[in-house]
């Protein structure tokens, strides 16, 4: 083989070579980024009845973001208080929080949805065991009913508690309705259990008494 033939052959392959090394590099060697986290939102607050969408923004190893459009698993910790459909649309159910969370394989994150009773007209008051007095010394859990919508809700753990007076000797009332009160008084007292939505004010009580 001559010399200029052979000089023609290695060209050859070695132009060749770099036209596959130049196709790989733009092509072959790209490798997709792997979704390291997920950011799912907005945590905010919802009426029953009312909606609000999620979304889920991944996070990847090359330190890119992206918004996930396709491919998550939606989920509701409570689906009795925000049931979450698959395109991640939250729908607002009864009063308290859940969590909604959003998965992709085996990354997920999550937020917080609270529920709100929108349309709320009236509170009412009842002792758990239906009685309108103790003696001291002893405790009371309160329950808060509303109603909405012509529905009745269990608001218990969403109002805010409080006495009328608000001050009461040997009485306090914590953030879940339960009454505490010690023994030593030697007359009875006579006070309101207040309920009051914080978002709209509405608020309804009943009389209680305890005695020595």
């Amino acid at each position: 083989m001559s010399s200029n033939k052979k000089k023609l052959q290695i060209a050859g392959a070695f132009g060749t070579l770099l036209a596959f090394a130049a196709g790989v590099g733009c092509n072959g060697f790209f490798v997709n980024p792997t979704l390291t986290g997920i950011t799912v939102g907005p945590t905010t607050s919802v009426e029953t009845g009312q909606t609000v969408q999620m979304s889920a923004v991944g996070t990847y190893n090359d330190g890119t973001t992206n918004t996930i459009s396709s491919g998550v698993y939606w989920s509701s910790s409570d689906s009795g208080i925000a049931s979450v459909n698959n395109s991640g649309l939250v729908t607002g159910v009864s009063p308290g929080q859940a969590t909604i969370s959003g998965a992709s394989g085996t990354v997920n994150g999550s937020a917080t949805i609270t529920v709100t009773l929108g349309g709320l007209t009236s509170i009412k008051v009842t002792s758990s065991d239906g009685t309108v007095s103790n003696t001291f010394g002893n405790s009371e859990q309160f329950v808060a009913t509303g109603t909405a919508n012509g529905k009745q809700y269990d608001i218990t753990d969403s109002v805010t508690w409080s006495t009328n007076p608000a001050s009461i000797t040997d009485v306090s009332i914590d953030s879940t309705g339960l009454l505490s009160s010690t023994s030593g008084p030697t007359s009875s007292v006579q006070f309101q259990v207040v309920a009051t939505d914080p978002t709209t004010g509405i608020s309804g009580y009943m009389t209680y008494t305890l005695n020595p």
